[in-house]
């Protein structure tokens, strides 16, 4: 599956590694960078979603989205785990829950540019376990640059696989290509934030955010895991 991710945010927050693990399976394992556990929140718009090959699909090839993220290993291969997806077209919602397995919510999302800021609102359409809010305004402020071999921002945003289980709990991964993630620095106020998993606390300070104006990427189809 293709598609093009455009005007995104990577904000990430230190956690305490202990109380994120808890919240995943035992099929995948924590990884962190220097001892230090990470969480991500990441809006951005998703467009030109297509199936390899063909054209992007009247309806659900572009809609906005927001993801809340870790970071893990499963046979010794780093990916991402996802622990929401929440989108705000609900036939997006509903084929990608089918097809990757994915946790993805119907959000009323709206992403409205105002000179080089971008002002991002979500909010979970009928959520019955308390608000999922997102509300942030943001912008690069950097010059363009490629993650560093072994730096952070290599570990947190150039992962080429993700991780899901099924509903009978079987792990299961899907491939990830794309160039180096273009990254800038970025700037961001974020007024109301009830996106993390599990009660999870989210320090006041030392949130590191990047920009990425646009990306490529190729999604292939899930595969098992054999069990190791």
């Amino acid at each position: 599956m293709g598609q093009t991710l455009e005007n995104l945010l990577f904000a990430h927050w230190p956690v305490d590694a202990d109380a994120l693990r808890r919240l995943l399976p035992d099929a995948v394992r924590l990884q962190t960078h220097e001892g230090t556990a990470w969480l991500g929140i990441t809006p951005f718009r998703v467009g030109a979603l297509r199936l390899r090959g063909t054209l992007p699909l009247p309806r659900v090839s572009s809609f906005l989205e927001l993801n809340v993220r870790t970071y893990v290993t499963a046979g010794g291969k780093p990916g991402i785990w996802f622990f929401s997806l929440d989108a705000s077209s609900r036939l997006a919602v509903e084929a990608a829950r089918r097809t990757y397995k994915l946790p993805y919510f119907q959000a009323r999302i709206d992403a409205t540019p105002r000179g080089e800021w971008i002002e991002f609102e979500s909010a979970r359409v009928g959520n019955r376990q308390g608000p999922h809010v997102f509300s942030a305004r943001y912008r690069p402020s950097g010059e363009e640059l490629h993650a560093a071999p072994e730096s952070l921002e290599e570990f947190l945003t150039e992962r080429y696989c993700l991780y899901t289980v099924d509903e009978r709990g079987r792990l299961h991964r899907a491939e990830i290509h794309h160039p180096p993630w273009p990254l800038r620095a970025a700037e961001a106020t974020i007024e109301l934030n009830t996106m993390a998993p599990g009660k999870l606390e989210l320090p006041a300070e030392g949130t590191l955010l990047h920009f990425a104006r646009v990306q490529d990427v190729v999604v292939w189809p899930l595969e098992c895991v054999p069990d190791t």
